[in-house]
């Protein structure tokens, strides 16, 4: 099941969408998607609504340097142990919503990765168990202040702004997340292409390792880490997160006015 959240012109809803292309169609779930939807049996053709960002999220975790190559070209070693930081949930926005850059920022960099939007909530989650809190994957950015990041120390203020978290275009349920492409293209050339059989810790471990810190609710998304290629952004352009088998996430790059 591919899991949206759109305007349509009776409001904002969850939906799930269904067809292909043109022809696709966004089902309304009456007040959330969790466990087994219902549906309120109204309708919209996709080309009629907005794609909003697909959940929203109490918090967003995320694995830094969980690419041996990106760890690299960082100019560091793979960590042993996962290593996790958060973005505000304010840092959402959905597909075709600008990336606002900061004035007092001179390196804005794209980050292409899968994510995980989780299912229920869940504490200290058994790597052997990890999949039955996973309600589904999507395409994340995560968009980052390079030059805040180094120069603060630590991630947070890089990492946080309003917009830095572009997620979608939905949540597809039906999907083996362990060996897919990753691309990110910059104004339709290509600068990331991985896979995520390449993540140095995959997702029952990082489920693991995060839950046995904090405790995730339905709807939290984890961002798993992004590939080797990443690079800045500027305004005017568009950045395109692709990952196979659930879509491309698409957003154009601004000025903040």
């Amino acid at each position: 099941m591919r899991l949206g959240r759109v305007a349509s012109p009776d409001g904002v809803a969850f939906v799930s969408i269904e067809g292909e292309g043109s022809e696709s169609t966004a089902k309304e779930i009456a007040e959330h998607p969790f466990g087994t939807p219902t549906f309120t049996g109204r309708s919209w053709p996709v080309a009629d609504v907005r794609l909003l960002a697909p959940i929203l999220a109490s918090k967003v975790v995320c694995i830094g340097k969980n690419y041996a190559a990106h760890a690299a070209e960082m100019g560091g070693e793979a960590p042993a142990d996962p290593v996790i930081f958060l973005k505000p949930n304010t840092s959402i926005v959905g597909p075709n919503a600008s990336v606002v850059l900061p004035p007092s920022s001179s390196q804005v960099d794209y980050e292409g990765e899968l994510a995980v939007v989780i299912g229920r909530p869940c504490k200290d989650v058994p790597a052997a168990r990890a999949f039955d809190v996973v309600l589904g994957y999507t395409a994340a950015n995560d968009v980052t202040a390079r030059d805040h990041q180094r120069h603060d120390g630590q991630w947070t203020r890089g990492k946080g702004y309003d917009t830095f978290c572009p997620l979608g275009p939905w949540i597809e349920t039906s999907l083996d997340p362990s060996d897919l492409e990753i691309t990110t293209e910059v104004d339709g050339e290509v600068r990331q292409r991985s896979r995520t059989s390449l993540l140095l810790h995959d997702i029952p471990a990082i489920i693991e390792w995060i839950t046995s810190v904090m405790t995730l609710l339905p709807g939290d998304v984890i961002l798993t880490g992004t590939p080797e290629g990443v690079g800045p952004i500027q305004s005017g352009q568009q950045v395109s997160v692709t990952v196979e088998g659930i879509g491309t996430l698409a957003n154009p790059v601004a000025a903040k006015r």
